[in-house]
């Protein structure tokens, strides 16, 4: 994004669309954002828990569930007519879901996909071409650093987000050129009751992976509100982030996700350096290569 595009995003209180608000990242951000006294579509599959930011400021309140096609088209018509446009999406709304692979159950995996990964590829499909026609705008999705490594008993949760990260690659390289900007968030742990509120465990039982996901899963439960990470902190970066003259594609947010983040980079660099012999002799041989048979 140029920097002209970029200051004309902020040169006016500007228009965010936020989903999932009623806990967690969502609720901080929305209320720091009205706090600010800029214009904020406050969302949440349930309304009455948002209902309290009605008095916060300019705050248009929203039901959405990010799995129904509807709604999504609803909630973003109704911000266009309110307040003419939105200047930037932040894809929040995501649950987790604890399991060891072989304990995955299909329905709880097919709905965390649902709503982490189709819901939100839904929203930014509603809300490009009004962003599109302006030639700028803001898309912010919130990922984790488990979409960028991954731990026992979260692998299904990982893959989501390591979707989430895939497509926004994608999305950064397809719309910058338009002056529309994407930034993907990757916290560590955060006191959001994540852990003890919208992630679903699996029933099935194996024994055998009681000493991996089992022990993993045992200890996100336990220090679910004890984590190190500050949401209102959290709320306060993404947005400086946004109104930087440099915005970054990727926000690490904690000090495990900065530490675990560049011990993965080093593992990485390692284990793809030790193959690089193999990795280069899979090519056809290259015409007139000396070793060429």
């Amino acid at each position: 994004m140029t920097t002209d595009t970029h200051k004309s995003l902020i040169a006016a209180p500007p228009v965010w669309f936020v989903t999932g608000c009623s806990t967690g990242f969502g609720r901080a951000l929305a209320t720091l954002l009205l706090e600010r006294g800029d214009r904020v579509v406050v969302t949440a599959r349930d309304p009455e828990t948002v209902r309290d930011f009605v008095s916060k400021g300019e705050a248009l309140i929203l039901p959405l569930d990010v799995t129904d096609h509807g709604a999504i088209e609803t909630a973003v018509k109704a911000a266009e007519a309110r307040f003419g446009v939105i200047d930037v999406l932040v894809n929040n709304a995501g649950i987790g879901y604890f399991a060891a692979i072989e304990q995955g159950e299909d329905l709880q995996v097919r709905r965390l996909f649902d709503i982490n990964v189709f819901g939100l590829a839904r929203m930014i499909q509603a809300v490009l071409p009004g962003m599109r026609n302006r030639r700028k705008g803001y898309i912010v999705n919130m990922s984790s650093i488990g979409g960028l490594m991954s731990f026992p008993a979260l692998g299904y949760y990982n893959a989501s987000k390591f979707a989430v990260e895939g497509l926004s690659e994608a999305l950064w390289q397809e719309v910058e050129p338009l002056g529309i900007g994407v930034m993907l968030v990757e916290p560590s742990g955060f006191r959001t009751d994540w852990a003890g509120r919208s992630a679903n465990e699996s029933q099935r039982r194996i024994d055998d992976y009681q000493t991996t996901a089992g022990v993993a899963l045992q200890r996100l439960r336990e220090g679910s509100g004890q984590q190190e990470g500050d949401p209102t902190r959290a709320a306060k970066a993404i947005v400086d982030a946004i109104e930087s003259e440099a915005p970054p594609h990727r926000l690490l947010l904690g000090n495990f996700a900065y530490d675990g983040a560049m011990a993965r980079l080093e593992e990485l660099r390692r284990e793809f350096t030790a193959g690089e012999t193999i990795a280069r002799g899979a090519d056809y041989p290259k015409v007139g290569h000396a070793n060429a048979a």
